[in-house]
């Protein structure tokens, strides 16, 4: 029987009901790893002995339950937490929503000491950053998930390197939630415009195919080049009528990959889900989508801040283990605190459209050089840090041993004194202690 179409209200809905109390308010934390063996630094299977099937059935325990697809282990659930694979075997965990940094940051130091052990065993190692730096895209096996099938086949029409971002990136992502509609749309206006400022802050992929690449975030060029129509930043967010109807639009007429159907994906790659309200998608012809249907379309979409119950911002490229905090504790910073979000919202405000995607685009190539009407991304960065430190000192949050979240922000302090990125860092290195040998990365970067 089939089911009755989907009202466009209904749609709407969906990111309304995100809407809590600030006493409900949580943070999640998910962060990418690109693995590799130790011996010949390549990039590491899905199966044999030594592979990351083999990680994920060392993981799985009665905390951590497996998730298959056609006979292989493609997942760990537990909870709202779960442990994924990216397209080219990057490990993901996506946290569980949390109420403090400290309770976040422990988790993902907990995923990191199990994960140790098992790399030891297997004689692997797992990279903290954000585009695999020596391995070419031809190099990088494809894990079996049906769903990039499809992707693969699609992501060459629309973009000159969305399969090296599929296969070959890796990135560090905060969730934070909302009160209300008025308050998602301000925070997505102030994370849209300070997301080029992150790119430039945790910038740490220099490198690709061996050698330096011109940029200090590769991941973010990768991602400038992957598909117009589902990536970067949609102008209507700097509209004084943007809210969830907007953004629902937004994602009505975004392309389609997929839909899936008695566990089988189908393949709509082009498509709009408009088009499927309407019963005019010709894969399934005079059906209409289910609220099943619209969750799957709308993490599909890839703007530097998506919209779900949740804000995700998704600005950054994975780093160093400090950095992985830090990225939480940097957007609660701003976000959380009320005095916190209005002095972001001034220094912001009349930020332009065209101006945001045009720093959007430097700051991948230079970074903390990176000019702004008259200043640097290096002095923007001091701000924005500035106003996350003066944000977290007020919600005061401490741990145990009586210290406040802000000691989490420690690496974006030390690189802002310094004016060097990571990505700086590791050039430096491989142009003097390296001797422009790139394998020293593989030692430097891993998580260890």
């Amino acid at each position: 029987m089939a089911s009755p179409p989907l009202h466009r209200d209904t749609l709407i809905d969906t990111y309304a009901s995100g809407c809590k109390p600030r006493q409900a308010w949580r943070i999640g934390t998910e962060h990418e790893k690109i693995g590799f063996c130790l011996d010949s630094l390549k990039p590491i299977p899905y199966d044999g002995e030594r592979s990351i099937k083999s990680v994920l059935a060392m993981l799985a325990s009665d905390e951590w339950q497996p998730v298959y697809e056609e006979g292989n282990i493609i997942a760990l659930k537990n909870g709202a937490a779960s442990i994924t694979l990216e397209p080219g075997g990057q490990l993901e965990l996506s946290g569980q929503p949390l109420a403090t940094m400290h309770e976040t940051c422990a988790e993902v130091g907990e995923h990191l000491r199990l994960l140790r052990g098992i790399s030891h065993q297997l004689g692997i190692g797992f990279l903290g950053l954000g585009f695999q730096p020596k391995w070419p895209r031809e190099d990088i096996p494809w894990m079996p998930k049906p769903r990039y099938h499809v992707m693969k086949h699609y992501m060459p029409q629309v973009g000159s390197l969305g399969l090296d971002m599929m296969l070959r990136t890796a990135t560090v992502q905060a969730n934070l939630d909302f009160e209300s509609e008025a308050d998602m749309a301000r925070k997505m206006r102030i994370a849209y415009c300070l997301q080029p400022l992150v790119t430039a802050l945790y910038a740490a992929s220099p490198f690709a195919d061996g050698k330096p690449s011109g940029f200090a975030s590769y991941r973010a060029h990768c991602w400038s080049h992957t598909d117009p129509a589902r990536t970067g930043a949609p102008a209507m967010i700097f509209d004084d009528d943007f809210g969830f109807e907007r953004y629902t639009d937004w994602v009505l007429d975004a392309p389609m990959y997929f839909i899936m159907r008695d566990g089988r994906y189908i393949d709509c790659a082009g498509a709009s889900f408009r088009q499927f309200m309407q019963g005019k998608l010709s894969a399934l012809p005079h059906e209409f989508p289910t609220l099943d249907d619209w969750n799957l379309h709308n993490s599909t979409v890839f703007p530097d801040v998506r919209l779900r119950t949740y804000l995700e911002m998704r600005g950054a490229d994975a780093g160093p283990w400090p950095w992985i905090c830090s990225l939480p504790a940097l957007w609660k910073g701003i976000l959380y605190d009320p005095r916190s979000l209005d002095a972001a919202w001034h220094m912001v405000a009349d930020w332009q459209y065209e101006e945001v995607v045009t720093l959007r685009q430097r700051v991948a190539i230079q970074g903390f050089a990176t000019e702004f009407r008259d200043v640097t991304a290096l002095e923007l960065c001091g701000r924005m840090l500035d106003i996350a430190r003066s944000g977290l000192l007020q919600l005061d949050v401490r741990n145990t041993d009586d210290e406040n979240e802000v000691k989490f922000l420690r690496p974006l302090s030390e690189a802002i004194d310094r004016g060097q990125t990571q990505a700086d860092v590791w050039l430096e290195a491989y142009h003097r202690r390296w001797n422009g040998n790139i394998d020293a990365i593989f030692r430097e970067a891993m998580y260890s």
